[in-house]
């Protein structure tokens, strides 16, 4: 898997970016503990600051985990504020329950167990804050589905943007190049995130920009 930021660099990124506390600290050892994927504190740092930059009231997730990334979206969040989790692991949900409810959060979150394509069916707009972090390869489905529902001034992110365990990150540049002769031996993992980038670059209404931290993030804003 290839290497997005040096180890050295992302101490350095996680030692000057925001503070956290003592669940989040329990969160990060629990994912170094287990081996569970999640953005971290750098990734974690950002999410909350553009959160607080689109003036969020509304957050939506497609693709929860344990809570990680929600806890850090919640503390940019009015007291009257929502952020909508999804998950199809009950158990991991449920930790993401007790989680929001430590750090106090809980009655700003709700909970959906299942597929979050049906779930955000269920939801109006607006939500000035999304996070797509689920199958890599229904990415651009997560987006059609939210894109109307995403103010001007609001952003989409999009979590393993540069890699990821099934990433073949080779054949996502040599695509984002506009080498397709590389897409039939690409899994559907690496076609998801190369369609998903071209999806939101092509469209009129976001601009949008790829960060390298953490696993990598796409950053689409709403211009119009």
């Amino acid at each position: 898997m290839v290497e997005v930021l040096s180890d050295e660099i992302t101490r350095f990124v996680r030692t000057v970016g925001p503070d956290t506390d003592e669940t989040l600290e329990e969160m990060d050892a629990y994912a170094e503990r287990e081996g569970f994927p999640h953005v971290g504190p750098e990734v974690g740092g950002v999410l909350r600051l553009l959160a607080r930059l689109s003036n969020a009231e509304r957050v939506f997730e497609f693709g929860s985990g344990y809570g990680y990334s929600a806890y850090w979206f919640a503390g940019a969040l009015p007291d009257d504020g929502e952020i909508v989790l999804t998950e199809v692991d009950e158990d991991e949900l449920e930790m993401a329950r007790e989680y929001m409810a430590e750090g106090g959060y809980d009655d700003i979150a709700q909970y959906e167990l299942g597929d979050a394509l049906e779930a955000i069916e269920r939801y109006d707009g607006p939500f000035e804050t999304v996070l797509i972090d689920h199958q890599k390869h229904r990415y651009v489905e997560a987006f059609d589905a939210v894109r109307e529902k995403v103010p001007v001034g609001g952003v989409i992110v999009a979590d393993n943007a540069i890699t990821a365990g099934p990433l073949e990150f080779d054949k996502l540049l040599a695509l984002a190049e506009g080498d397709e002769t590389v897409a039939a031996d690409a899994n559907k993992h690496t076609r998801g995130i190369a369609d998903y980038l071209e999806r939101v670059t092509t469209d009129p209404a976001f601009e949008t920009v790829v960060l390298p931290l953490g696993e990598g993030i796409a950053v689409s804003y709403r211009v119009e």
